[in-house]
């Protein structure tokens, strides 16, 4: 028999998977800062309050040889992020603690500084808005915010006054004349992002540098005052010498659609100049070169009912920006590497220009890869540097060009800083903040084939001790996205948990997965219900016939498109025991509309495609308990696909409600949690529930739900 719930914290105190409150007290570390000169190395850390109900973030310096242990350099209630070195070597960052100088005012996220001659953190800057983003020159002490402004103010006097005036009358209400009005679980409106130089006040002396000197007064420039709603989720790069901000730049279309086009800010005239602009293609900026002359362009292909996004890499002559931007157009595109069957994410140019680094997902795995920029040829140039199993992120190189620095993850470990030789390609693991988790059980990589010949590849996380004589049951996990890949840490879908629980988990990569090419994502395009189902169905059929896997007790569980997939599952057959549904899409023809992001759904299948794959014309086929889960303030995936996906199960499944009103079904409501569920303490009452669902139909087992429910 598989190894049951008997096992506690005392018997086992130093696996953290065997105590939810243990693993939602591990650390979590995420971004990373280099310090110009290379010396100094940041990133933030979130650690669990006291209380268990939310998380604080601080900054930690790094030692970026290896040599010395990691150390806490901020410390409040409110906590720091967004950690950006100048060129000085100050270091910047975003907090809404109090400032001491004013500790009566409201707090709001204000800009700060530790510099870099040692100190205490101070603030530097502040505003009513706040601030979301910081952006700094590497070359020059130029140094960006981004915020938000009430569209109707003419000055920051102006919007502080509307700010005050919505709050002390207590309105909420927001009038839109365009789409999208919300974005994952943010209302949007009425204020706007724009972006500011931050520049000295006028009490400095006259002639001095236009560059920050965190010791002295500073304001802001609005550098994009007539943007509107432009900059929303715009990804925005600054040149090295500070004279240009390259940017997405959202362009509406007819029919509540819209793309994004790259424009160029000029700083010292706040000039902007679209770049790129074409029919059918969204363009984000990457680094720009250390000669500030070439700028990466990231592009992406507008889908269509047949044919998925297409991602590549270019390269844009932007020389002419030392005089002011100028419209560059699709034929300045160089394009990088245009053969290469990977999705490619610009990370850092090497300081000589030689080179560029990017990550892109390949078989399990988000490794560094090099492109070689100079010769005549476009293609062969690429060099995978990480050979491990790993994803890496936040990807920094040092100013000699021989070692970069990342955060990588695996199923095997949480984010953790990184030195990368560039030579090797040896990767070396930096004094943390905290050690790796340690887990008992085994993760192997598994594949199969599918019907049309297609490799069908996955994780298999094993709990200890199963074999022939103790198969484990089996949980199948299915990715969201759902253009993604089970390649990195988790900590909404952690595998260890219930492998802790003795269960083993497949986190398989079907059809419409990243990593494997383009051919692998177009099987699955537009036709959710064929390729990546019978792929999933392949693999599970696959992993059932190991001895040290019980076949007869197997569930199916995925959040988003995995969810989606999990209701897929449940109306085309009965073999799995349980189905666990998240944040899960039920009737397509609803759900389109009612996305927060319906003009890129709406061109990703036509009406007789979504029909054709929606769950929900198969809910009398359903004969699977189900336990659906959904928050409500989801706006990517809306409530009412749950609450609809509820009340059909009860009235229209196999195992509908009953003359009492009783059913096997179970819905695990969070009326304000998100598409994710982002406040701790109901993460482990996610966790408890699942648990309690799964050993009911799984085990046979009645273990009690989260006592915090109040059943």
């Amino acid at each position: 028999m598989a190894s049951t719930y008997s096992e506690t914290l005392s018997e086992k105190p130093e696996i953290p998977f065997h105590h939810l409150d243990h693993y939602l007290a591990i650390p979590r570390v995420s971004g990373l800062a280099l310090s110009p000169d290379g010396r100094r190395l940041v990133t933030t850390v979130a650690t669990l309050n006291a209380k268990g109900t939310e998380y604080g973030t601080a900054l930690w310096e790094l030692d970026p040889e290896g040599q010395k242990q990691a150390r806490r350099i901020t410390r409040s209630a409110k906590g720091e992020a967004g950690a950006v070195f100048a060129a000085g070597g100050d270091l910047y960052f975003s907090s809404a603690r109090p400032d001491p100088e004013t500790p009566e005012a409201d707090p709001v996220n204000a800009l700060w500084t530790l510099p870099a001659d040692g100190g205490e953190a101070r603030v530097v800057l502040t505003r009513a808005g706040g601030i979301s983003a910081v952006l700094a020159a590497k070359e020059t002490g130029a140094l960006f915010v981004k915020a938000s402004v009430l569209a109707g103010a003419a000055d920051e006097d102006g919007d502080e006054e509307r700010r005050k005036s919505r709050k002390d009358n207590k309105v909420a209400a927001i009038l839109h004349s365009g789409y999208p009005v919300r974005y994952w679980d943010a209302d949007l409106g009425p204020a706007q992002p724009r972006l500011f130089a931050v520049e000295p006040g006028e009490e400095q002396e006259p002639g001095k540098p236009t560059t920050v000197d965190a010791a002295a007064p500073l304001k802001l420039r609005n550098l994009t005052p007539d943007a509107g709603a432009g900059l929303r989720e715009a990804e925005s790069v600054v040149s090295p010498d500070g004279k240009t901000i390259y940017s997405s730049f959202a362009k509406p279309l007819a029919h509540a659609n819209s793309r994004s086009v790259l424009v160029a800010i000029d700083v010292p005239s706040g000039r902007r100049t679209v770049l790129l602009d074409a029919e059918g293609m969204s363009y984000f900026p990457g680094p720009v070169s250390p000669d500030n002359r070439t700028l990466v362009v990231l592009s992406e292909s507008d889908t269509t009912p047949e044919q998925a996004p297409q991602l590549r890499l270019h390269l844009l002559d932007v020389s002419g920006a030392s005089s002011g931007p100028g419209t560059a157009g699709e034929a300045a595109l160089v394009p990088l590497v245009q053969d290469w069957d990977r999705w490619p994410r610009p990370a850092a140019w090497l300081p000589d220009g030689s080179a560029l680094l990017v990550t892109a997902d390949e078989d399990g795995a988000s490794p560094v890869f090099r492109i070689r920029l100079s010769g005549d040829d476009t293609d062969g140039r690429v060099t995978r540097l990480t050979a491990d199993p790993a994803a890496y992120t936040d990807v920094a190189v040092a100013p000699d060009g021989r070692t970069a620095y990342a955060l990588r993850s695996s199923y095997e470990f949480p984010a953790e800083a990184v030195r990368i030789d560039l030579a090797s390609g040896d990767v070396v693991r930096l004094p943390a903040p905290a050690e790796r988790p340690h887990y008992q059980g085994s993760l192997e990589r598994v594949e199969t084939t599918a019907e049309d010949g297609t490799r069908v590849p996955a994780y298999l996380a094993l709990p200890e001790g199963a074999s022939p004589g103790g198969p484990a049951p089996l949980l199948l996990w299915i990715h969201g996205g759902p253009l993604g890949s089970w390649n990195a840490w988790t900590w909404r879908w952690n595998p260890w948990l219930l492998v802790a629980r003795g269960y083993a988990v497949l986190l398989p990569d079907p059809a419409l997965s990243t990593g494997y090419g383009r051919q692998h994502i177009q099987r699955g395009w537009g036709a959710w219900g064929k390729a990546p189902f019978t792929d999933l169905m392949a693999i599970t059929d696959a992993v059932v016939q190991r001895p040290d896997i019980d076949e007869t007790r197997t569930a199916a569980m995925g959040g988003s498109f995995g969810g989606y997939m999990a209701n897929w599952v449940a109306g085309h057959t009965d073999r799995f025991r349980a189905i666990v549904t998240h944040a899960s899409l039920w009737a397509l023809d609803q759900f389109g509309p009612t996305t927060d992001d319906a003009q890129y759904w709406l061109r990703e299948m036509t009406p007789e495609m979504a029909l054709e794959n929606s769950p929900h014309l198969h809910v009398g086929n359903i004969s699977t308990p189900m336990l659906v889960i959904h928050g409500d303030k989801d706006y990517r995936v809306p409530i009412g696909e749950g609450l609809r996906l509820w009340f059909e199960l009860l009235s229209k499944s196999q195992l509908a409600a009953d003359e009492n009103g009783e059913t096997d079904h179970r819905f695990l409501y969070f009326p304000d949690e998100n598409h994710w569920i982002m406040q701790p303490q109901h993460a482990k009452v996610w966790y408890g529930v699942v648990e309690h669902f799964l050993a009911k139909n799984l085990l046979d087992k009645d273990l009690p739900v989260p006592a915090e429910l109040g059943l």
